[in-house]
């Protein structure tokens, strides 16, 4: 977990403070420029300028490595470029407001877990929706959200205690409640799921307390406390995801069968099965950036 600010150094709190005034400065300039060439210029200087300094094209090679070896030179090139890109694009999307949410209604929605929403809703039964670092993972909320399925949303605390307080503000503009990650948020997420609820869980971080499941052909840590939840709260868990137009701006979201309760490891691999297939047919949409195996 994050330190706590008081457990910060002078030297990191200047760091941090560093840069996050360098990030809303950035991203208050960028919003100035209309939506559709915002959101592309964001993608341009993250993936062309910000990623080779942070070394996030070395992560993405690395994964690559491990997971895609079969990748030509070209493709993996591509992918440094196309990754960043479309982690840019997404940044600047929640920083955009109203004119995010409106493309994010505009999203056509498919797949069999639509239908076991409305469902579980019709039922009152509570519902836990699963996604990953996948497209605009937030377009889906708020395509959801725009429907009448009010949902609370599961995230984890930055490393940077100034960005985190503007970023958790900006997310919850897309609906709340919002759940911090931890014990609090735990048991406040819980209750939620109680009055039958319905909550939204980024699932594919490698997690500390987790299980060794397989994810594109190797160990990864993986969290199995949201299958453990449906299991105990006796909830549809639906994985659901918003996939990237070739556009650069608008989403098309897919809702995919909901995964049988049986155990939570089952469960949990048929989640990582899922999104593995989806990431193989879009490879560009998902966050190779993120230390997701240990070997990596």
């Amino acid at each position: 977990m994050p330190a706590e600010f008081s457990d910060l150094s002078r030297l990191e709190r200047v760091k941090y403070y560093t840069a996050n005034l360098f990030l809303r400065t950035l991203i208050g300039g960028f919003k100035l420029v209309p939506y559709p060439q915002r959101v592309s210029a964001m993608g341009w200087l993250v993936a062309r300028v910000m990623a080779p300094l942070a070394g996030f094209d070395r992560r993405v090679r690395d994964n690559l490595r491990l997971t895609c070896p079969n990748l030509t030179e070209a493709e993996v090139r591509h992918l440094c470029r196309a990754v960043p890109n479309n982690a840019g694009r997404s940044l600047i999307e929640l920083y955009s407001g109203q004119a995010f949410v409106d493309h994010a209604k505009a999203a056509d929605v498919r797949g069999p877990g639509l239908s076991a929403l409305h469902e579980a809703r019709e039922a009152g039964r509570p519902v836990i929706l699963m996604t990953g670092h996948f497209g605009n993972y937030d377009a889906a909320r708020a395509k959801l959200i725009s429907m009448g399925f009010e949902m609370g949303a599961l995230y984890r605390r930055m490393a940077n205690p100034y960005f985190h307080e503007h970023y958790v503000k900006t997310i919850s503009g897309i609906g709340t409640p919002m759940f911090e990650q931890g014990r609090r948020g735990m048991i406040e997420m819980v209750r939620h799921l109680k009055q039958g609820g319905i909550i939204a869980i980024v699932g594919d971080l490698h997690v500390q307390e987790g299980v060794e499941l397989n994810f594109f052909g190797q160990p990864a840590i993986t969290s199995t406390v949201p299958a453990e939840l449906a299991l105990k709260q006796d909830a549809a868990l639906i994985p659901v995801y918003a996939i990237r137009k070739p556009d650069g701006l608008n989403f098309e979201i897919v809702m995919h069968e909901p995964i049988a309760h049986s155990d939570p490891v089952t469960m949990t691999q048929e989640i990582n099965n899922g999104l593995e297939t989806l990431v193989r047919e879009h490879m560009d949409q998902w966050f190779w950036i993120h230390r997701r195996w240990k070997a990596a």
